[in-house]
């Protein structure tokens, strides 16, 4: 598979943040895209994560 779906530990580990930031995340509404599997499984592309880094990439604080 090229683009495994990992569960919310897996991308939790990958973004370096907890696996609370990403069910609040959820919860917000979902900065980080999500897949939702039946009624309860969650999980999130491999390439979702990276284009999320990628989107969170800046280069000066005068950015914003």
């Amino acid at each position: 598979m090229q683009n495994p779906l990992l569960t919310t530990k897996q991308a939790a580990q990958i973004l370096g943040v907890s696996i609370a930031f990403l069910e609040r995340d959820r919860w917000a509404g979902a900065r980080v895209p999500f897949v939702k599997i039946g009624s309860r499984a969650v999980r999130y592309r491999h390439s979702d994560l990276l284009a999320y880094i990628e989107s969170c990439t800046h280069y000066s604080t005068s950015e914003y």
